[in-house]
């Protein structure tokens, strides 16, 4: 059995494969890594920027994005705080390359948020249900 050659480059390839072309693994025009997905930018639908993705949160078990983790507000880091969104509330932008929310920034504010400094507790699903419940996400509105 072959198994991938992940050369100096961090591109996989065929043992004796010439690996050293621009070929990027981690975006296709339809998939992106997680690595790629921190940073990105999130706009309002007015095209304004409101912040950036931090983090996302997967499902272990079926490998679905559940949640965007945006970092938003403060000012060179001071002051920011992270924002859970339902994957499904972004939607994104070949334009601006970047992720749409059509939240209302008021309503964003007041959802749930966590300081840079403390972690949510995840492990009992009632965050994410918190999260899902004051964003409208219910089971058959979940895209996930």
């Amino acid at each position: 059995m072959n198994t991938p050659n992940i050369a100096r480059n961090g591109h996989a390839g065929s043992p004796g494969t010439d690996t050293t072309r621009d070929v990027s693994l981690s975006e296709t025009p339809s998939l992106i890594a997680a690595s790629k997905v921190n940073g990105t930018n999130v706009y309002n639908r007015a095209g304004d920027s409101i912040g950036s993705i931090y983090d996302v949160m997967l499902d272990k078990r079926t490998g679905r994005v559940d949640y965007a983790i945006m970092s938003f507000g403060g000012f060179l880091g001071m002051g920011e705080h992270y924002h859970p969104l339902p994957w499904n509330a972004l939607r994104f932008d070949d334009r601006q390359n970047g992720y749409i929310v059509d939240i209302d920034i008021d309503r964003l504010k007041e959802g749930p948020s966590f300081a840079t400094s403390a972690t949510p507790d995840w492990s009992d699903g009632l965050y994410g249900r918190r999260v899902d419940d004051y964003y409208g996400v219910t089971p058959a509105t979940a895209r996930r």
